[in-house]
């Protein structure tokens, strides 16, 4: 299953505990890069998202867990989408209802 996960650094945090931390989480093979599918940071700093692939929610929250005293999480399941087969599902829907 994928995973949508923002975050946010808490007030107070640093470019340096981040990176540390990072790299700590890597040198550990705990971030698990396989899993990550997309990792993009926002304009201006200290926020961005995660698209990752978890079986377990479980295993997701460990994943992030080392994280948590640095930064806050919000995480959501999602589903990819082919925009023309979308369209055509949803034009079915639009014709039912009138």
């Amino acid at each position: 299953m994928r995973f949508y996960c923002a975050f946010t650094w808490y007030p107070g945090t640093t470019r340096a505990q981040v990176a540390e931390r990072l790299v700590q989480q890597h040198d550990a093979g705990a971030n698990h890069p396989e899993r990550i599918r997309g990792w993009y940071n926002l304009a201006g700093g200290g926020s961005g998202f995660l698209l990752v692939d978890y079986d377990d929610p479980r295993e997701l929250t460990a994943f992030l867990q080392p994280y948590m005293d640095l930064m806050s999480w919000d995480v959501r399941a999602v589903t990819e989408n082919q925009y023309d087969i979308q369209i055509e599902a949803l034009r079915q829907v639009a014709q039912q209802a009138t």
